[in-house]
């Protein structure tokens, strides 16, 4: 895995650049892609049990423990929204073939998409369908402030394409306003709900926040609609790790191993050493030659004279939620080419 959200270059920078979450049950993902996102009650999805029951278990474990920190982020989609689905909006098959054929385009490709989109709104400003190709050519351009306002204007007039809300929570990942991008996700699983992209990418965006307890949930339920998808086994793994889950973790790591060899890296920084036989220990302060030992190391007190202070020996710090270096950004499926 490129090491970015190593979150990838951080969201591009999708990160958040982190391996691209556009694979299929029999596909692997590249090694280099982006990959960049708590478990929704309220989005319908496969029973996640039928896919990892120990996985399932855990990561209800883990969601009911989540951090106070967490409490304010729902995964409910924005209020008021249409209930009907766009007739024009893609099927997950559909948007997941769009996203893999986007990855492979050029430049020149969305220089000539960006055209082509400024010709329609010429005859038609308000096309939603022409500001979406118009944002998207701009984000893959990196002109990520423009394309929000594209993507914005798409939504005012087409409230209800979860094509417009997945590409601009990854506008938003982009950005790094990931609790933005986690309301996208949520409002384009509302209308395409066996999305695993759309899953994935709120468990980035989640994990850039440190909510790795809620971010599970979502890796889980991107599994349940693809038990081989190596980004979602790994970047779960990963978030296990940052709550001290390290059977769990090690777990989802061996076998993301196994589907994409690029993901030993992550099995070896997070839970084991280089032969992955357990979790590494933080190496120990060097003492330069001829210095104090700290437990006698004088200290100076306000009237100017010096008084030798024991020390408490130090002692290791316990690893805890964030202390493990959160992974670079893996882009979602349609991030931008760096």
């Amino acid at each position: 895995m490129k090491t970015l959200f190593h979150f990838g270059a951080a969201i591009l920078l999708v990160s958040l650049t982190t391996q691209c979450a556009s694979t299929t049950e029999a596909e692997r993902p590249a090694a280099n892609r982006a990959a960049s996102i708590e478990a929704a009650p309220a989005v319908a999805a496969a029973p996640v049990g039928a896919a990892d029951p120990a996985g399932s278990a855990a990561a209800a474990s883990a969601t009911t423990a989540a951090p106070t920190a967490g409490a304010a982020l729902t995964d409910a989609p924005s209020a008021a929204l249409p209930d009907a689905v766009a007739p024009d909006a893609l099927s997950t098959s559909a948007a997941a073939a769009e996203r893999a054929a986007e990855k492979n385009r050029s430049a020149a490709d969305y220089r000539t998409q960006l055209d082509k989109a400024e010709t329609s709104l010429k005859i038609d400003p308000k096309s939603p369908r022409a500001l979406l190709q118009r944002a998207k050519a701009k984000s893959y351009l990196k002109d990520y402030v423009g394309a929000m306002t594209d993507y914005s204007d798409a939504i005012r007039y087409q409230r209800n394409n979860p094509d417009a809300y997945y590409n601009r929570g990854v506008n938003y990942l982009m950005l790094k306003k990931y609790k933005a991008a986690t309301t996208d996700f949520s409002n384009s699983l509302k209308y395409r709900p066996d999305d695993k992209e759309a899953f994935f990418a709120r468990g980035v965006a989640k994990m850039q926040m440190n909510l790795h307890k809620t971010a599970v949930g979502d890796f889980t339920r991107a599994l349940a609609l693809d038990s081989t998808y190596a980004d979602a086994l790994e970047y779960r793994g990963i978030s296990y790790a940052n709550f001290d889950r390290l059977k769990e973790a090690r777990r989802d790591l061996e076998k993301a191993v196994t589907l994409n060899p690029a993901a030993e890296k992550s099995l070896r920084r997070y839970v084991g050493n280089d032969e992955g036989l357990g979790a590494i220990a933080p190496p120990r302060p060097v003492r330069p030659a001829g210095t104090t030992p700290a437990a006698t190391q004088p200290t100076v007190r306000p009237g100017g004279y010096r008084k030798v202070a024991p020390r408490p020996a130090a002692r290791p710090l316990p690893r805890a939620a964030g202390t493990i270096a959160t992974p670079p950004i893996i882009a979602p499926a349609s991030a931008p080419k760096q």
